[in-house]
């Protein structure tokens, strides 16, 4: 590159969204004519996931009614008021007016509170797989501190993987179900790294920076069938003032294009994570936040759709598991973890220097990535994207945009790809 068009560091190193770059070969596969099964994007096919008809509605009627100037930079009073009630009812946690922050979905909080938290060369702890914590960390200048995890844990962490990174570390980032595994943290799993954490903060002297949790929970309301979702201030109560929620309407209503997240935490932090969103302008549109707020309140509605909408996620996760536990039991080299929460399912494909009947081999897993997409027609994320090695065989699945019906030729397909090896 030129000299003259030299651009800061942070604009020259911090690489874009793999997910993003994938999509878009995707989509000129796509336009080629090729049958793709676009299993890779963490959103909804609105005609197969539309919001709920109620909210639809309400944001209608917010934009008729003309709520169209600027919102509150910490969120209007009857969404955080909406908020508050809706979290004591289902959650059993008790958050004031000025420890909830709203804003246009999960990433500019997380940004915030990233910003908030570290200076440049502190420690920040996180499991890998996990999403976008390697980005953010660098957009701080923070020192990563990756703790890789194993299928054998389901790809959460446990207190002996993190306990040695303890020390000096600022920020421990957990997200509970966890993109992009779909599996979520045990009670007695977090209680365990929960009672590690405060141990931590008994053991810094008065004036050191304390370790904070950043909770990503914003898939909790879509657990499945018996899966509890647990988080560290109901565990562990000692552990609010330093803990900050992730959370929003985007994953639990299909509503990704909505915008409307937010933080729960001690008003020391909300206030100053406040004060950096006021300069993004990374704000919720006012008609959705005044549409969410009165959607919130409709507790019947709520339920209704919750119900039906986990049905037909949940219908198809089982589906699609069920379908690669028989192609191993056939001795295909697939495998696949049983889905706890969230749209995703933690997919095995062994094919990694294999030889197929002419002879090529797949010397790689990118090798394998391809193949799945050329052979079998499925886009999947290798979970090298989320932090894990090269090599790693474990990729994501999501359900959201996926037919029901197309689910057996989907199986199908991939079956009569693996047909192709020796």
């Amino acid at each position: 590159m030129p000299e003259d068009f030299r651009l800061s560091q942070l604009a020259e190193t911090l690489t874009g969204s793999e997910i993003v770059r994938m999509n878009g070969e995707i989509r000129q596969r796509m336009g080629e004519g090729h049958k793709v099964f676009n299993l890779t994007i963490g959103d909804f096919d609105p005609q197969l996931f539309p919001i709920p008809a109620e909210l639809e509605e309400e944001i209608v009627f917010a934009y008729r009614k003309h709520l169209t100037n600027y919102p509150a930079s910490e969120g209007e009073p009857d969404l955080r008021k909406a908020i508050a009630r809706y979290i004591t009812e289902r959650r059993g946690l008790s958050y004031g007016m000025d420890e909830i922050l709203v804003a246009s979905g999960g990433r500019p909080l997380i940004y915030t509170l990233y910003r908030s938290i570290v200076d440049p060369g502190e420690s920040v702890i996180y499991p890998v797989p996990s999403w976008n914590n390697n980005h953010y960390v660098h957009f701080v200048g923070g020192a990563h501190t990756p703790v890789l995890t194993t299928a054998q844990n389901r790809f959460m962490p446990s207190a002996e993987d993190l306990r040695p990174h303890l020390t000096g570390a600022v920020l421990l980032a957990l997200s509970s179900p966890l993109n992009p595994s779909g599996t979520t943290f045990s009670r007695s799993g977090l209680a365990e790294i929960c009672e590690m954490v405060a141990e931590e903060n008994r053991r810094r002297p008065a004036g050191a920076k304390k370790l904070h949790i950043l909770f990503d929970q914003i898939y909790w309301q879509l657990t499945h069938k018996g899966t509890e979702h647990v988080d560290p201030v109901s565990l562990c109560p000692e552990l609010k003032p330093y803990t900050v929620f992730v959370d929003g309407i985007s994953k639990c209503f299909a509503a990704t294009g909505v915008r409307v997240g937010w933080s729960l935490g001690p008003a020391h932090i909300i206030s100053r994570m406040k004060s950096i969103l006021s300069h993004m302008g990374a704000w919720s549109p006012m008609p959705e936040q005044m549409a969410t707020a009165r959607y919130l309140l409709q507790k019947g509605s709520v339920d209704s759709y919750l119900f039906l909408f986990k049905r037909g996620i949940f219908e198809r996760l089982d589906k699609i598991h069920k379908g690669l536990l028989q192609l191993k039991k056939e001795g295909y080299p697939v495998d696949s973890m049983a889905p706890q929460a969230s749209i995703y399912l933690s997919v095995r494909v062994d094919l990694k220097g294999r030889a197929k009947t002419t002879g090529q081999v797949l010397d790689t897993q990118q090798d394998v990535t391809k193949f799945l997409l050329e052979e079998a027609g499925w886009a999947l994320v290798p979970f090298q994207v989320f932090g894990m090695e090269a090599s790693t065989p474990w990729y994501r699945l999501s359900i959201g945009t996926v037919k029901t019906e197309e689910i057996r030729d989907m199986l199908k397909r991939l079956k009569d790809s693996l047909q192709a090896f020796a």
